[in-house]
């Protein structure tokens, strides 16, 4: 069984290998789109699907590296397998330096044409896990208030309640409250925990002087 919704977006002005990797990728249980046209692909392209792309490197309108810097530019994070017809050692550490998944020879092995497909499958979940993940830490931090915030940064620089009331200028009191409500809205139980979810939103600890 292949994930629900990958699909292989093929890329390559050749109808001949666009027939035949389709073919071997349907064959194997994989959606597929093809495009002959590396422009009609870019005008296409939905970064919110699942799946990666299957580009050739040497294409008449827009070369493989190229097209990969386009959809870099657009902020894509699109797996991308390259396929080309002439090994070129300099070509490939560019293409696999820039994010690329693979760097095929043509004519194309079954095997390692099914190997890199999987490969780029697992990618592309994990960049879409961590971006969702990323969001839901946003619009939970969203929801804290200036003062909730504020807390939250002093308590992962490991401050005590008491300190950061002596901090921002309230009570002890006041500050457990704001500590709690915090923790509650970003869905935390203990300060590592916090500590954890900082760390991926980027949020450094309130400086603290002596």
């Amino acid at each position: 069984m292949r994930e629900a919704g990958f699909t292989t977006f093929l890329v390559d002005d050749d109808p001949a290998v666009l027939k035949a990797i389709t073919r071997l990728l349907n064959a194997a249980g994989y959606k597929t789109k093809s495009f002959s046209s590396p422009r009609e692909f870019l005008s296409a392209h939905d970064p919110s699907i699942p799946g990666c792309a299957i580009i050739d490197l040497v294409m008449s309108e827009l070369d493989g590296l190229h097209l990969q810097q386009a959809l870099i530019e657009r902020g894509s994070e699109r797996p991308i397998i390259f396929l080309t017809g002439k090994g070129d050692v300099s070509t490939s550490v560019r293409a696999m330096k820039a994010g690329a998944v693979d760097f095929l020879m043509k004519p194309v092995k079954r095997e390692a044409l099914f190997s890199a497909v999987l490969r780029a499958a697992k990618v592309d979940a994990l960049s879409r896990q961590k971006r969702d993940e990323s969001k839901s830490i946003g619009d939970r931090l969203a929801t804290l208030t200036h003062r909730e915030r504020e807390v939250l940064e002093y308590v992962i620089a490991g401050r005590l309640n008491k300190q950061i009331a002596a901090s921002i200028g309230t009570v002890e009191k006041t500050v457990k409250v704001h500590r709690g409500r915090m923790m509650a809205k970003l869905g935390v139980r203990s300060v590592a925990d916090l500590v954890r979810l900082a760390d991926k939103a980027g949020i450094t600890p309130a400086y603290v002087s002596g």
